[in-house]
């Protein structure tokens, strides 16, 4: 039996689609292609994650442009792809498969869609519910492994770097970050109330990192290592740096005034940065494995954040940043370092 071509497309081909934008594009070009008067589309699918419930890609098909909506907990579904495709004619929706949180694809017509043709885009949902429930569960799967891996562990798992022994050297600057006293405090604090003050200590360090371009490697206790991969002019990665531990600071200070008011201690903490070179590393047992980052730049930037307390300073920055910076920096001097053969110029913040 010979097949419409976007049917045939989606039997033979579409499971193979890189990510369900592209996905939608592909479709929506090929049913405009078939006669069908599209203004545009959207396909809107639920996703395990802390925070994002649904992801919704919509398609404009003048320009061809796919674009990405987050959705958060609350409305329906496909509330996003819904409201954007109302905006450019009438709307068709078809929910592919039984479930409540089933993906939903969706159309908007340059005109109403007649009868016939309103049948053929139900058609092609159908035809598309075996490559889907392909796409979204690599797209459920990508959106665990980054939110438990960060983005890039995440693909490099994906892309099948799952050997022992295997790493990247990057070129970054590092940003470590740690609370202070967090041992005494933990054993005077409810654990509940505990981890609730270690989220809001994460969400404003992690936060201010990723605000600024930066990744967030690892959580360790209640300690951050975070990255601004070198990917033009050194200064460029620094001077992200150094707006993102301004951010996390500020951040910081309105939390401490909020737990002044509810009668809670102030969460101190320390921060570093350096500009250098690490390897980021799959290691660990033959049977259980874990990233890492290893080399000198992560271990002088471990060691200048433990300098934080010595000096009184919430903020430290190794010359190598501070060489490639224009911002104003106050000097401390020159340090010795544990475990480090060299001393290291000290900088800080004015306002530190």
């Amino acid at each position: 039996m010979d097949l419409p071509a976007p049917l045939a497309w989606l039997l033979d081909e579409a499971g193979s689609s890189p990510g369900p934008d592209w996905f939608l594009a592909e479709l929506g070009g090929r049913l405009l292609a078939d006669g069908l008067p599209l203004a545009g589309g959207a396909l809107t699918v639920a996703v395990p994650h802390p925070i994002i419930a649904r992801r919704t890609w919509l398609w404009r098909a003048e320009t061809g442009a796919v674009i990405e909506a987050l959705g958060f907990a609350g409305g329906p579904l496909n509330q996003a792809g819904r409201d954007w495709l109302a905006e450019l004619g009438p709307v068709q929706e078809d929910t592919i498969g039984p479930e409540p949180d089933s993906p939903v694809l969706g159309w908007a017509g340059t005109r109403p869609f007649g009868p016939a043709e309103a049948g053929r885009l139900r058609q092609a949902a159908r035809f598309a519910a075996a490559p889907l429930a392909a796409l979204t569960a690599r797209a459920a799967l990508a959106a665990l492994l980054e939110a438990y891996l960060g983005r890039r562990s995440a693909a490099r798992v994906q892309a099948g770097a799952l050997r022992r022994g295997t790493g990247e050297t990057i070129r970054a600057a590092l940003l470590c970050a740690d609370l202070r006293d967090f041992t005494a405090l933990s054993e005077a604090t409810e654990p509940a109330a505990m981890i609730a003050a270690l989220d809001a200590w994460f969400d404003r360090v992690a936060g201010a990192v990723h605000a600024f371009g930066g990744e967030v490697l690892k959580f360790i206790g209640d300690g951050v290592l975070a990255i601004f991969p070198v990917t033009g002019a050194p200064a460029e990665a620094c001077e992200a740096a150094l707006r993102a531990v301004v951010a996390a600071r500020a951040g910081m200070a309105h939390l401490d005034a909020v737990r002044q008011t509810e009668g809670l201690p102030p969460l101190p903490f320390g921060a570093a940065l350096h500009l250098g070179e690490m390897l980021w590393g799959n290691i660990g047992a033959a049977d259980r494995l874990d990233f890492t980052a290893i080399g000198p730049a992560v271990n002088l930037v471990s060691r200048l954040e433990g300098l934080c307390r010595p000096l009184g300073r919430s903020v430290l920055i190794s010359g190598a940043v501070a060489a490639e910076t224009t911002t104003a920096l106050i000097p401390l001097g020159e340090h010795l370092l544990r475990g480090i053969a060299d001393p290291c110029a000290v900088f800080t913040l004015p306002e530190d």
